[in-house]
C-alpha cells in the first residue's frame, strides 16, 4: 500500500506517494541530495533563475544514470565473458 509522503524540494513542499519503506528512503534521499545540489548552484550562480537550476540538475542525474547505465552494461559484458572463460576452462578440465 502507498504511503503519503511531504518531500521540500527547492523550499517548496511535494505530497508524493512512496509504494513501500525503502522507496520513501530513497526518495527523501533523492531529496537531499537535488537540495544539496541546488545550494551549491545558488552559491556559484545566485543570479541564475530557480528554473534554470533545476535544469542544470535534471541534466546532472540524466547524464548520471547514463553513465551508472553504460557502467553496468560493461559489467555484465565483463560477467558474461568470464563466465564464457570459466564454460570452456571447465570444459577442458573434464576432458582430462
Amino acid at each position: 500500500m502507498d504511503q503519503s509522503i511531504k518531500l521540500k524540494i527547492a523550499g517548496k513542499i511535494y505530497p508524493l506517494k512512496a509504494a513501500n519503506p525503502q522507496m520513501e528512503q530513497m526518495m527523501r534521499i533523492a531529496a537531499e541530495d537535488v537540495n544539496r545540489t541546488l545550494a551549491k548552484l545558488n552559491e556559484r550562480y545566485p543570479d541564475t533563475p530557480l528554473e534554470d537550476k533545476l535544469v542544470f540538475v535534471a541534466i546532472q542525474e540524466a547524464v548520471a544514470k547514463l553513465h551508472t547505465a553504460k557502467k553496468y552494461e560493461s559489467l555484465n559484458n565483463d560477467v558474461s565473458s568470464l563466465s564464457s572463460e570459466l564454460a570452456t576452462y571447465l570444459a577442458e578440465i573434464e576432458k582430462d
